[in-house]
């Protein structure tokens, strides 16, 4: 079995020599439609961010199931699934919530398949548990495998703020790149605030508009700030949702975000606050949502079967693994990367 395997820092191996898994008890064999290719790898790749030991890479997956363990029930060959990819233990208060990624025995675990574990970056997968699969029904399993993150992401993220997207108040989407163009029509579908958008190419403003943006702003210009605010007026914007995470993005959303107002930080860019009493308006929510729940991923179907979301996707085979996170380095994925076995 073919898989892209990550044996350390920056190295990254395609291995011909891996053996198909055998599914036992509750676990499930996939078999791998599409693999999407997430920025977070590179912080495993580059910078170590996962402990563990050599690992098949990849936590955006759907696929076919191959074959069912004993314990299976509800699931048939055939059928075609998305794997859920945060990975809990499974029985505390927040996994029987579905809110696997806030599993209270997170710091002992491996994130999950990709993250610390076997991920579907090949052939087949073994996906533990049957209670980690979403069915996608009659959707393409190339097309729906980022959905798994790139959707579910920005969706969960979104969901915390929509009593505030109301449709007299503003919402800065910064960052138009693989979760950013998801959460620009997600925002246009599930809420009623005016979305502005800000990323540091034109081509990306430009597909920003493209998505639903009604303004956009380069986000390199000094006065980026005071653009935002020449649109909002004195209120600024309810909500600020930033996709990128580095410091200078940070930065543009404490002086946009309104009194009362959320500002998200979802992007892995390393960036850093340094807080003050006044460095944020009153009642500001800073978080840092990470992923989303179970049952938000069978939202995230529902939208993509409805076709009211759209993730654009680049296909490459697994062969091209270590190009594709090349061209990502260099930021030439247009929308998301998906390796196709």
């Amino acid at each position: 079995m073919k898989a892209v395997r990550f044996f350390g820092h920056k190295d990254v191996r395609i291995v011909n020599d891996m053996e198909k898994p055998t599914p036992k008890g509750d676990e499930v064999l996939l078999k791998i439609g599409g693999a999407g290719v997430c920025h977070s790898d590179l912080h495993i790749i580059d910078e170590g961010t996962v402990a563990g030991s050599v690992f098949t890479l990849g936590h955006e997956n759907a696929g076919w199931i191959e074959e069912v363990g004993s314990d299976v029930k509800d699931y048939k060959k055939g059928d075609a699934v998305l794997v859920y990819g945060p990975w809990g233990c499974g029985h505390c208060k927040p996994c029987q919530q579905s809110k696997e990624n806030y599993c209270d025995h997170q710091s002992e675990m491996a994130y999950g398949g990709g993250l610390g574990l076997n991920g579907g970056m090949a052939e087949y997968m073994l996906v533990p548990s049957s209670r980690l699969l979403v069915p996608i029904y009659d959707l393409d399993p190339v097309i729906a495998a980022p959905l798994t993150d790139a959707a579910l992401t920005p969706y969960s993220a979104i969901k915390r703020s929509i009593p505030k997207l109301t449709p007299d108040e503003y919402v800065v989407v910064i960052g138009v790149g693989g979760l950013g163009h998801v959460a620009i029509q997600i925002l246009r579908e599930i809420s009623a605030s005016t979305i502005i958008a800000c990323d540091v190419t034109e081509e990306k403003l430009a597909f920003a508009k493209e998505l639903g943006a009604a303004y956009t702003i380069n986000s390199k210009d000094e006065n980026a700030a005071e653009q935002i605010q020449k649109i909002t007026g004195i209120k600024k914007a309810k909500v600020v949702i930033d996709f990128v995470g580095a410091t200078s993005t940070i930065e543009l959303g404490t002086k946009t975000v309104s009194l009362d107002g959320d500002l998200t930080i979802v992007g892995l860019g390393g960036g850093h606050y340094q807080y003050t009493m006044s460095g944020l308006p009153f009642g500001v929510s800073m978080t840092n949502p990470y992923w989303g729940s179970r049952v938000e991923l069978m939202e995230v179907v529902g939208l993509a079967r409805q076709k009211k979301i759209h993730i654009e996707i680049e296909k490459y085979t697994l062969d091209q693994a270590n190009e594709v996170y090349d061209r990502m380095r260099n930021g030439k994925i247009k929308g998301r990367a998906v390796l196709i076995p």
